[in-house]
């Protein structure tokens, strides 16, 4: 009886407070960071008992892998909460019953999904300024910085959480980018993975940064009746955001361009 108790007071505390609308984005937030710090603490142990090549390299080469273990798990999770939002549920939907517009909606599910992202690029981002430049150049403090206002702006406001869906789904690509670097710090650089992967990282980067962005600014185009009524803010970081990452991700095609072709020439 007494652990019976116990577990229906934990529950109500979980459901009163932790799940309860006005916590939730605080507690979505602080859930992504702990899930950060736990994926990273078992990519170490996991590598360490099974990746032979883990243990020879040095201290940053494997934080870096560690850090890669995080955005790749965190990517996958983002992206598939993206796809089903903007593709599969009817709360963005322009048939759906609900009331009011569509680029004010969200939902507790939506809100979760958008806090754990938040926890996520600040955890990265702390990781990637306290060992700059180690884990990446300005461009990622950027784009983490910039990314990480325009997820927190969308979850606390509840305004255009549609969009910002859309452009989490250009995180599909970054598994393949981090499957990249595995492959060549574990010395498989000339391996036929690591041709295949080069192949998917050049399909899916067009895919997801290129023409889904594309299709975004069409949908803001043909509901630009609804965008107008956003905040300020909101409103430019509908425009601001999208172009900015845009010509990072078109700046970036070209360099997987020509390490694709670069590759293939080699193999000929």
């Amino acid at each position: 009886m007494d652990v019976t108790s116990y577990q229906n007071q934990a529950e109500g505390f979980v459901k009163r407070y932790l799940l309860s609308d006005p916590l939730l984005p605080y507690t979505s937030v602080l859930a992504g960071i702990f899930l950060c710090k736990m994926v990273y603490d078992l990519t170490d142990s996991y590598s360490s008992i099974h990746i032979k090549s883990y243990s020879a390299l040095t201290k940053m080469k494997r934080i870096e892998w560690n850090n890669r273990g995080i955005s790749t798990v965190h990517a996958i999770f983002i992206s598939l909460m993206a796809l089903y939002f903007v593709f599969f549920s009817d709360l963005f939907s322009d048939q759906t019953s609900l009331q009011g517009l569509m680029v004010l909606r969200s939902s507790p599910l939506s809100n979760f999904g958008l806090g754990v992202s938040v926890g996520y690029f600040l955890a990265d981002l702390g990781m990637i300024i306290w060992l700059y430049p180690s884990l990446g150049g300005l461009e990622y403090i950027f784009h983490h910085s910039l990314s990480g206002v325009a997820v927190a702006y969308s979850l606390f406001s509840g305004e255009a959480q549609l969009y910002t869906y859309m452009v989490l789904i250009s995180e599909v690509t970054t598994p393949s980018i981090n499957l990249r670097w595995f492959l060549d710090t574990a010395g498989l650089k000339r391996s036929k993975a690591y041709l295949i992967n080069g192949v998917a990282i050049f399909l899916a980067w067009l895919t997801a940064r290129i023409l889904l962005f594309i299709y975004m600014f069409y949908h803001v185009y043909i509901h630009y009746d609804q965008v107008v009524q956003l905040n300020t803010f909101g409103y430019l970081l509908v425009f601001v955001v999208p172009i900015a990452l845009s010509v990072m991700n078109l700046m970036w095609f070209g360099k997987i361009v020509k390490g694709l072709k670069k590759t293939l020439e080699k193999r000929q």
